[in-house]
Order: C-alpha cells, then sequence, then structure tokens
C-alpha cells in the first residue's frame, strides 16, 4: 500500500470524526459503534502497512548485503588479475591501479595514484599515444596499442595496451580503463640508440633508479648515488626527534652513508628523481667514473659548509633569507620574473631547514610578498624578484627562537 495514500486516509478518518463530535454536544448510541468500527479498520490497516514496510525493509537489507559482497568479489577480481588494470581520470592520471599493474611498473600502489599514466610510456610511443587517445573517439571503441613499457628501475617491456574511454551522460570523456598485457612472444627494444661511451661523460648509458616525491631512497654501504635529475633531501633527527636538513643533493651531487658521519641519515625525493648508482669498486677501477663523480663531493662540502653558516645565525629572519640565497644558487631557474626555485617546497619543509617553526615561516614569507621581494606562482614555486632580494625587515618583524 502506498504509505503517502494511507496517511492521508487516516487523516480524512480523524476529521470526520472530529467533525461529527464538534456538530453535536454528546456521541449518540448509534455513532459510538460506527467509530469503533472505523478506529478498528484503519488499525488493522495500519497493522498490514507497517508489516509490508518491515518486509520490504528486509528486502533491502538483503539486496544491499548481496550488492556488497558482489562489489568485494568484482573487487578481488579486479586486484588479483592476471593482467595489469589501471583506471585513469579523463586527463589520464591513474586513480585506481591494480597489484598486476603495480608490479609491472615496479612501483608500490599507493605511489601510483595521481601519476600520470603516459609517464610510464616509452618516450618514443608516447606521442603517438597520446595523439590517439586525444582523437575524438567512438562510443565503446577500445584502443589496442602495442608500446615499450618503462617499469621504475627495471629492463623496459613489450606490452599490449587494451583502453576502453568512458563518456559521461553528455558523451564527454570521463574516464579510461587500460589492461595492461605483457608479450611474451618478444623482448622490448632499446629506448634510446648505442651510444658510444665518451671520455667526457661515463655515465651516459649507465641504468637510471627512478624514485618518485616523497619515496625514501634506501642507502647501502658501500654504495654512492648521484643524482641525475631532481632534487634528494638529506636530512638527520635532532635529540627532540624533530627533522634537520644536512643537505640538498642536485644534480650531479652525490651522497650515501659513506659519505657522512651521522648514525641517523636518510634521504628523500623532494620531486621525481632519476639516480645513478656506484660501488666503491666501479669507482676504484674506472679513472672515468671517478673524474665524474669525484669533483662533485667538493660541491656538496661547500654546501654542508654554507648550511652550517646559515644554522649559526641567531634570528630566524637572517637563516631564511641566507636559506633562500642558497636555494637559488643551487635550484634557481632564470624567468623573466626573477629566479624560480625548481623545487616546491611547503612551509613545513623550509622550517625544518632554518630549525623553526611553520607558523614563523609562513608569517616571513607574507611578509616578503608584501613587500614584492618575493612571489608564488601558480604552481607554488616560489619565485625570487632580482632587485636587492633582502632588505633589512623592521626589528618588530624579527623572530628568534
Amino acid at each position: 500500500m502506498n504509505v503517502e495514500k494511507f496517511a492521508k486516509q487516516i487523516h480524512k478518518q480523524i476529521e470526520s470524526l472530529c467533525a461529527t463530535h464538534n456538530n453535536t454536544t454528546e456521541i449518540t448510541q448509534e455513532m459510538l459503534p460506527l467509530a469503533l468500527t472505523n478506529l478498528g479498520i484503519l488499525s488493522e490497516e495500519l497493522q498490514i502497512t507497517l508489516d509490508d514496510l518491515q518486509r520490504q525493509n528486509q528486502e533491502l537489507i538483503a539486496t544491499q548485503t548481496a550488492l556488497e559482497l558482489q562489489i568485494q568479489r568484482y573487487q578481488e577480481l579486479f586486484e588479483f588479475a592476471t593482467d595489469g588494470y589501471i583506471l585513469t581520470d579523463k586527463s589520464g592520471k591513474i586513480e585506481e591501479a591494480n597489484r598486476t599493474a603495480a608490479k609491472l611498473l615496479n612501483v608500490p600502489q599507493r605511489f601510483l595514484i595521481g601519476k600520470p599514466f603516459l609517464m610510464f610510456v616509452a618516450e618514443k610511443d608516447r606521442q603517438a599515444l597520446y595523439s590517439k587517445l586525444m582523437q575524438p573517439q567512438p562510443v565503446k571503441e577500445i584502443i589496442e596499442w602495442t608500446v615499450n613499457l618503462c617499469p621504475r628501475n627495471s629492463e623496459p617491456l613489450r606490452v599490449s595496451l587494451i583502453i576502453a574511454i568512458a563518456t559521461d551522460s553528455e558523451g564527454k570523456k570521463s574516464q579510461m580503463q587500460v589492461c595492461i598485457r605483457r608479450n611474451q612472444a618478444s623482448q622490448a627494444p632499446p629506448l634510446v640508440e648505442p651510444i658510444e661511451e665518451k671520455a667526457c661523460d661515463a655515465t651516459r648509458d649507465r641504468r637510471k633508479f627512478v624514485y618518485l616525491k616523497g619515496e625514501l631512497i634506501p642507502l647501502t654501504p658501500q654504495t654512492i648515488w648521484q643524482v641525475h635529475q631532481g632534487i634528494v633531501k638529506l636530512s638527520t633527527l635532532s635529540e627532540t626527534g624533530e627533522e634537520v636538513v644536512v643537505g640538498l643533493a642536485g644534480p650531479g651531487m652525490p651522497f650515501g652513508v659513506e659519505l657522512t658521519a651521522l648514525h641517523t641519515y636518510q634521504a628523500t625525493a623532494l620531486s621525481q628523481v632519476e639516480l645513478l648508482c656506484y660501488s666503491f669498486s666501479e669507482l676504484a677501477a674506472s679513472p672515468l667514473l671517478a673524474a665524474n663523480v669525484l669533483p662533485r663531493i667538493n660541491q656538496r662540502l661547500q654546501q654542508t659548509e654554507a648550511l652550517l653558516a646559515i644554522f649559526g645565525q641567531r634570528r630566524v629572519k637572517d637563516r631564511f633569507e641566507q636559506l633562500l640565497q642558497l636555494l637559488k644558487q643551487e635550484i634557481g631557474q632564470p624567468t623573466p620574473q626573477g629566479t624560480r626555485l625548481s623545487v616546491r617546497f611547503t612551509h613545513q619543509e623550509l622550517a625544518e631547514a632554518c630549525s623553526t617553526t611553520r607558523v614563523t615561516i609562513t608569517r616571513l614569507l607574507g611578509k616578503l610578498q608584501e613587500q614584492g621581494k618575493i612571489a608564488i606562482d601558480a604552481n607554488n614555486h616560489i619565485i625570487l624578484k632580482e632587485q636587492s632580494l633582502f632588505d633589512r625587515l623592521p626589528e618588530k618583524d624579527v623572530y628568534t627562537v
């Protein structure tokens, strides 16, 4: 029974009884049995309706339980499928990936989320695949494409991609569903043409290890990392458990446990980085490798001394100004607006580098922006103006710890 219709019937019956009562001074003996009969009928109908609602509620609960079990079953099928499966948004950024896809790409599942899928496709195949995906596609068309896949820190793979493009109610592309099927019958060709080793560059054809932003880089004895691309933060822990930045390794700079005396030492990728790895035995056996790596150690020592000088400043304002100048020198990129820091730093990371609080850094950045000495671009990168960067702030704006 329709609940709303039934409620209206009850309301109508009650109004009728009330109207009868208002029009008479007393309820006659003839009216009482009729009123009781009507109320009894309404009571029975109400009980029937309640029974129907309870039955429908139980059916809904059973249906919901069945749907949840079905969703779980399909999720398990997706997660443990033998082929790699990836779901992306309309721009190609990964929203979900199963275990096989993570294994093929050699990246933990949680680090795949938000990354462009095309970054794992070999550069020579990337443009052709991108052009194909950007073309208007008929509804429910399946795209099959064979490419070289570039897993992180592993040999390239020849794979077949089966891509289904989903559309929204307006017919616009809303999502891409990608199946990655490894091609067992063929080996992946090299991603670049063979290059003869030159004396001036002994590292050009070495294997590069890739780490994504925020990942910790493993440090092992008797090995040295060298940054090929990106920025690595080197840090230790103070006695109070706070992180202390002891270095920023940019392109060409080496780092490793063999180059420090600190007991607690870790390396974190501040951006996506490409690294080269050397063992001490390799460096000893190859003068070309040694000539490439050893002079960079001097650059790291100079940077360490600069950081020590920064930490020696009593005022936070002075430490922060000198840190920005050091970052400008190490990772600055010239732009028409000024020198842009190539890495996006959070206020907390800058605070850790200056041994202060995030709130203090936020206030200092705001003051420098007001004075027009720095700017923040659309991607939250700091731009240092080319004019005299840091005039002295008024004494009331000096923060100390």
